[in-house]
């Protein structure tokens, strides 16, 4: 799974080189990374992941927000970025407000669940959306559902297991199609349902699993385009200046909190250099 580069922007400005640490607590970041790798080609890219602390799905939430701080914070003095894009549903509702105020000054972008577009889109009125046990009760879900689709019905489904199984399918190109469906089958038990919104930034690597186990055809949405969008915006401002120089810049970077076993094949899928343990952080 490579990088496909459509209709891509440049940034103005000759000689600027931005970076961009784009974050998750795994791999689901990666389906982000590769859209603003397609948008803007040109940046510099750091992906930074809390491995030894995935899933976020299993923490308390005061444990959470505090470790969320103390690896982004970590990383951010390591990689100097320009932007910082929080690739994780989980983390952007749990630490996104507490994030933005310990690096006032830096742009912090997040991920939303693709609710508006979802609405805007379902003929039935009917949506799902497929997400981790805490995303899908979350009250921050529920608000956008009652912002975006007030009068739909939505149908929100907690996917235990599915971010394992999507890091397992980019890492090894092979998982249990039947796991796979078992995590996504609770939407289809509504016969009106014909859009789902993936709401876990792991969930579009496993999208052609998906995709061959639903029932029947359903148009399935994420938020990985919408976020490189916003990055190129937030790149483009007038007032937003190199964080480093460009000889400083370097190339990709990959840092770990732990390197698993399936992590140095699947950052080779997505074209990115050998993960590195980041040992910068004390926990």
């Amino acid at each position: 799974m490579g990088f496909c580069q459509e209709n891509p922007e440049k940034l103005e400005g000759a000689g600027q080189v931005r970076r961009i640490l784009v974050f998750d607590s795994g791999l689901g970041g990666l389906s982000v990374l590769a859209e603003i790798r397609r948008l803007i080609p040109d940046v510099a890219l750091s992906y930074g992941c809390d491995s030894a602390g995935f899933p976020y799905g299993d923490w308390p939430k005061d444990a959470l927000v505090q470790r969320i701080r103390q690896v982004v914070s970590g990383l951010i003095a390591s990689e100097r970025p320009d932007v910082v894009v929080i690739a994780c549903n989980t983390a952007s509702t749990a630490a996104l407000a507490e994030i933005r105020q310990d690096h006032p000054g830096l742009p912090v972008i997040g991920t939303v669940p693709a609710i508006k577009p979802a609405a805007a889109s379902s003929l039935s009125r009917v949506i799902g959306v497929l997400a981790t046990p805490g995303t899908a009760a979350s009250p921050y879900l529920e608000d956008l559902c009652q912002r975006f689709a007030a009068g739909f019905r939505v149908l929100k489904v907690g996917a235990p297991h599915l971010a394992e199984l999507a890091e397992q399918f980019l890492g090894t190109g092979q998982v249990d199609p039947q796991a796979v469906a078992a995590e996504a089958a609770p939407l289809f038990a509504d016969p009106a349902l014909d859009t789902v919104v993936l709401g876990c930034t792991h969930y579009p690597l496993v999208l052609p699993v998906l995709q061959e186990v639903a029932p029947r055809a359903v148009r399935w949405l994420d938020s990985g385009e919408a976020i490189a969008r916003q990055t190129l915006r937030v790149l483009e401002a007038p007032r937003l200046a190199p964080a480093v120089e460009p000889e400083d810049v370097g190339g990709h970077r990959v840092i770990c909190t732990a390197v698993l076993p399936h992590y140095p094949a699947a950052f080779a899928r997505m074209d990115l250099p050998e993960p590195q343990k980041f040992e910068r952080v004390h926990l």
